[in-house]
């Protein structure tokens, strides 16, 4: 297998976080999307939609967004389990993933990408350019204060994102608070249970990667 990660960017993250907690050791290729290495020609060739990470299989397949990279590794090596056991425990997991993914990744994004100066004519990942609109920065904020809101409510009642064991929609969830860091927001200091989870899940030695 072949890994193609950018240290600096959240989504290849989680792609690194999930690897490293299934323990496995996959040859890697480091993207800098500073250095726009994402839009060279090389690298379009793996692949055309100049977003990152990238698995390239065994068996040939190029797997480009997270959730086919992580499904793809949870059936080659189903030990331990990131994506349920039980088939309540598979729809919770995928459901929670997608949650966090709409209501913190795509707000954080819109919040940085609309404003950073970096992200000028780049407000899209792709290989297209796309305007910055302050409008949605501050949509996007709102609504990272509204997910650390859902956050705390959901952990007040369970140990885990999507349930009583670490998964990968606690990958998707750390990922993301952690990377609020980037437009100035944090968990706020009552949320006391978000807290103790984030604390839990930063000392995993996959959160170091």
């Amino acid at each position: 297998m072949l890994f193609y990660d950018c240290t600096t960017a959240p989504n290849p993250r989680r792609a690194r976080m999930f690897i490293a907690e299934k323990g496995l050791e996959i040859e890697t290729r480091n993207i800098s999307i500073a250095k726009a290495e994402q839009l060279d020609g090389a690298f379009l060739a793996v692949n055309p939609n100049a977003t990152i990470p990238v698995l390239v299989t065994d068996e040939g397949a190029t797997l480009t967004e997270n959730l086919g990279i992580a499904a793809y590794l949870e059936a080659r090596f189903p030990e331990p389990p990131l994506m349920g056991r039980t088939p309540d425990e598979k729809g919770l997991v995928l459901m929670w993933n997608s949650i966090v993914e709409q209501q913190g990744g795509v707000p954080i994004a819109e919040a940085l990408r609309n404003t950073h100066p970096a992200f000028k004519d780049r407000a899209i990942p792709g290989p297209a350019n796309y305007a910055q609109i302050p409008e949605l920065a501050q949509r996007g904020t709102a609504r990272v204060g509204r997910f650390f809101d859902l956050l705390e409510t959901r952990l007040k009642d369970s140990a885990f994102v999507a349930g009583a064991e670490f998964t990968l929609a606690d990958i998707s969830t750390f990922v993301f608070v952690d990377f609020a860091r980037v437009i100035k927001m944090r968990i706020p200091q009552e949320n006391t249970a978000t807290l103790s989870w984030f604390d839990k899940i930063a000392s995993r030695p996959s959160a170091q990667l």
